[in-house]
């Protein structure tokens, strides 16, 4: 006798309105954790003093979240205007040429796996509803919906404040400490922290492996840690 186990299930909701989003934030951050250090390592590995990696690291840190910020808002408002252009494009393919479009959302739906006896049913809803057609074009030809539409100045406060939320794991320790041995050995350590638990929190929120995903994270920054530091010191020889 097969035993009902919805009743045990617990459901379980999708993560909403910040989905949009999460490219935005994991990008600002990692970013900043990642470039700054980078930076820091490069800039100690070519023979700079304290107060001087100090100043890099700020600058960086600025320029950085200041270019984030603005890029993000500038390619996310972009993308706007290129799906409204288009969407207007596709009211009027829907007014003049609306079996075209009644055809192709038929391939759209064959493709999605629906039968092609069920068809005329399925498309029966969208034949005399203008709003319902475009709606369906939009999400299936050009993937747009539009709960999904992200604000470009919430992206761009999102990546410009993570960006300068994680350089500040390369930037403090040269604020804190005097040598550039004990600076470098903190931002190494935090920035390796700050990595690993973006790591885990974008797999927590993807739903995979955490201490993988956190390890991944950690061990890109690190040989890139490795490859800053050495051509640092190659350009500072170079420059005497």
């Amino acid at each position: 006798m097969a035993v009902d186990r919805s009743e045990t299930l617990e459901y379980e909701p999708h993560i909403g309105e910040s989905r949009q989003y999460w490219r935005d934030i994991i990008l600002g951050v990692n970013d900043g954790l990642v470039s700054v250090f980078l930076l820091v390592v490069g800039v100690v590995g070519g023979g700079l003093t304290p107060d001087q990696v100090l100043l890099t690291g700020i600058a960086g840190a600025l320029a950085g979240a200041i270019s984030m910020a603005a890029g993000e808002y500038l390619a996310t408002k972009s993308q706007d205007e290129v799906f409204d252009a288009e969407l207007e494009l596709e009211r009027f393919h829907i007014e003049h040429f609306r079996d075209a479009e009644m055809a192709q959302l038929g391939d759209f739906f064959r493709d999605m796996g629906v039968a092609r006896e069920d068809l005329d049913a399925v498309l029966s809803g969208f034949k005399n509803n203008d709003l319902a057609l475009l709606n369906a074009m939009a999400a299936l030809e050009f993937g747009v919906v539009e709960s999904e539409r992200r604000s470009p100045y919430r992206a761009m406060l999102a990546s410009g404040l993570l960006f300068l939320l994680g350089s500040m794991t390369s930037v403090l320790p040269f604020a804190l400490f005097t040598t550039n041995k004990t600076a470098l050995v903190w931002a190494s350590t935090l920035t390796l922290a700050g990595l690993f638990a973006v790591g885990v929190i974008k797999a927590t929120v993807a739903r995979t492996s955490t201490i993988r995903s956190g390890l991944e994270n950690m061990v890109i920054a690190g040989l890139g840690g490795l490859a800053a530091w050495v051509i640092g010191a190659l350009v500072g020889t170079g420059l005497g």
